[in-house]
């Protein structure tokens, strides 16, 4: 996927997470719903009645939209969760 970042803005260290078996870059100091932003990710999950794609909401905690498994722990909100390399990330899309 391509990646969407604005180039000009300086940026920490670049790290390396795994999405879906997919290797993306991120950088320190993002968070996971940024990284996944950057490199194309627009569905998180599907809507549990129609299994129609839903993405994230508000982007900053409170609507519960962006869910995600990290490193095996299901329901993380990628809003509040900051990467870290080699993190491994499942978005509830697949089923």
């Amino acid at each position: 996927m391509e990646d969407l970042r604005i180039e000009k803005i300086k940026r920490k260290q670049k790290i390396t997470l795994t999405v879906n078996g997919t290797e993306i870059q991120a950088y320190k100091g993002e968070t996971v719903l940024a990284a996944l932003t950057a490199a194309g990710y627009k569905a998180l999950k599907k809507n549990p009645v129609d299994q129609k794609p839903r993405g994230p909401l508000c982007g900053m905690g409170v609507c519960f939209e962006c869910t995600v498994t990290i490193n095996g722990v299901p329901n993380i909100r990628a809003c509040m969760t900051e990467v870290q390399d080699g993190m491994s990330i499942e978005t509830n899309d697949q089923r």
